[in-house]
């Protein structure tokens, strides 16, 4: 094996959490945070040479759409799976420049890479954060960048087929979209597609996708920033190149009048059929501020469509393709690894309050639930059904998992991260790219975060009115809870940003200052004389009122 491709290659520093609680009322919160951690730890495995994290539950391998996502995530607590989690996709491209979309390993020594599928790219922004975390070897970095430039090149050389400059999904499970209506009404089976040739006669595909144009344009996005590290002279050449597909998106995809994006079929005809694959896009970093906040305003927070009792069904729950099936379904039912991806899709677009939105209700479903599995019911919370439990309809759904062995029912990956992340942005210290958010919302248990990393500790204690926040138990600031606080690695204040659903008053306590004034939800702020000065204001439209600006 070349060197660069095990984590112990490279210097990982220490990283760990703590978590308490000040009171019963939280008691339910500290215990699921202990759950989590547990399932987290039962899904770490040896890949032959590498400890990592797998998906969990009944996927006993790592995915391309869920685990160097996943693995990042995980990194505040073991550097080494969640490097590994990145350098196991990257030691496996093809020299296509192809990445496999699943890797599983077999006793004794047999790993199983899978290339007949996209599955999905969350990989960049969590490969390129692990430059970050692991002290910034340039090594690594370089290796990054060999990686994402290939699969960029795979995807235009192989996923244009017809030479329009949109790329093409073509099958489900390019886009990690099993079962899903939107495309077995159309004629497509469930599964796979081998090859670099486009399908035909295959239903309606090749698929003009919002997905595959995302992969490209995050890959492209990454390219100019790492490239602005490694001064090789080509950042303006991939951020030219990002907005070439973000421009595309724009004017093939997006339909104006209705505040969102619709894939095309192969004849080049829209598909009328509203997906949460919108959220996606703001993941990938692919629509301009002022779509990802029409399609907030307008479908995520519309209670008809994506915000349901539990929210984000991945069709909007008024539409035809709509399906309510309990067992891994993309048609329908509200995914933890949507919630997953929900934190970065709407962070990058300032939409903080969002954030604190969704993960009270993901951890509240959590805690009435107290099951950790793939997906739930929009309308009741109900969980899903798992194959190990024995529940899998039946047809060819049954039969394709036959003498499968699983993890077991609970212990589903993304929906524990997605967890434990909420947590961080709810009452704790999150930290990513050299900065630092800290967390409080208002009403909270009370409780002390403590995140430990390259042998620092930084810890955040809340009690639902005012929180305190420290580095090795240096005083940093004292602020009311309700906004978040992001920082430098040294506790320097570089912003405020408005957390809850209205306008509150904010007090910051600094060591040599002292402010006063309100903050409105997503209002990004910095402290000046003796109140705030907004950055910017993002848009806040909950509740929803019709699509009508608040």
């Amino acid at each position: 094996m070349a060197k660069g491709y095990k984590a112990t290659d490279y210097h990982l520093p220490s990283a760990g959490v703590e978590f308490s609680n000040a009171d019963d009322g939280g008691a339910w919160l500290k215990e699921l945070f202990d759950r989590c951690e547990t399932y987290c730890l039962r899904n770490l495995a040896v890949f032959t040479d590498k400890l990592v994290l797998r998906e969990g539950s009944d996927y006993d391998g790592v995915w391309l759409e869920t685990q160097p996502m996943g693995g990042e995530m995980y990194a505040k607590r073991n550097m080494e799976a969640a490097l590994n989690n990145q350098l196991i996709f990257m030691e496996n491209q093809r020299k296509s420049g192809r990445l496999p979309g699943m890797i599983k390993y077999q006793e004794p020594f047999l790993l199983q890479v899978s290339y007949d599928w996209l599955q999905g790219f969350c990989f960049p922004v969590p490969a390129f954060k692990m430059y970050y975390l692991i002290g910034k070897d340039r090594d690594y970095l370089s290796k990054l960048y060999e990686t994402l430039k290939a699969y960029d090149n795979y995807l235009w050389t192989y996923r244009d087929s017809d030479g329009d400059g949109c790329l093409e999904s073509w099958c489900t499970w390019d886009t990690g979209e099993d079962n899903s209506l939107r495309f077995t009404k159309y004629g497509v089976k469930d599964g796979g597609f081998g090859g670099e040739d486009a399908p035909t006669a295959c239903g309606k595909l090749p698929y003009e996708s919002m997905d595959i144009c995302s992969y490209s344009c995050q890959a492209r996005s990454v390219l100019a920033s790492v490239s602005c590290i490694l001064q090789n002279g080509e950042e303006h050449l991939w951020r030219r190149k990002a907005q070439e597909v973000r421009d595309k998106i724009r004017s093939y995809l997006w339909i104006e009048e209705k505040n969102a994006c619709y894939d095309r079929d192969c004849k080049n005809e829209f598909m009328d059929v509203l997906t949460h694959n919108n959220l996606r896009c703001m993941y990938y970093g692919s629509f301009d501020q002022d779509m990802a906040d029409r399609f907030i305003r307008y479908h995520l927070l519309n209670p008809e469509e994506f915000w349901t009792f539990l929210p984000l069904p991945s069709i909007a729950a008024n539409d035809p393709c709509f399906s309510n099936i309990n067992f891994n379904n993309w048609g329908g039912q509200p995914q933890g690894l949507t919630y997953q991806r929900a934190i970065q899709a709407l962070d990058q677009y300032g939409h903080a309050a969002e954030i604190r939105m969704l993960g009270k209700k993901w951890l509240y479903l959590l805690r009435d639930t107290k099951k950790l599995v793939q997906q739930y019911d929009p309308f009741d919370g109900t969980p899903c059904v798992t194959r190990s439990e024995g529940l899998a309809p039946d047809g060819e759904e049954t039969q394709r998992y036959e003498g499968v062995t699983t993890l077991g029912p609970e212990g589903y990956g993304p929906t524990i991260l997605a967890a434990l992340e909420y947590i961080s942005l709810l009452c704790g210290v999150n930290i990513s790219f050299d900065q630092i958010t800290w967390s409080a919302v208002c009403g909270w248990p009370a409780g002390t975060y403590t995140q430990y990393l390259s042998g620092h500790a930084y810890t955040l204690t809340q009690d639902g009115l005012t929180m305190h926040a420290q580095i090795d138990g240096r005083p940093v600031f004292s602020c009311s809870c309700g906004v978040q606080v992001r920082t430098d690695l040294d506790g320097n204040i570089l912003s405020l940003t408005g957390i809850e659903e209205k306008e509150i008053p904010v007090t910051l306590h600094t060591q040599s200052s002292s402010h006063e004034g309100s903050v409105r939800p997503n209002q990004q702020v910095i402290p000046k004389k003796d109140g705030f000065f907004q950055i910017k204001q993002i848009a806040f439209d909950y509740p929803f009122q019709g699509g009508k600006q608040v």
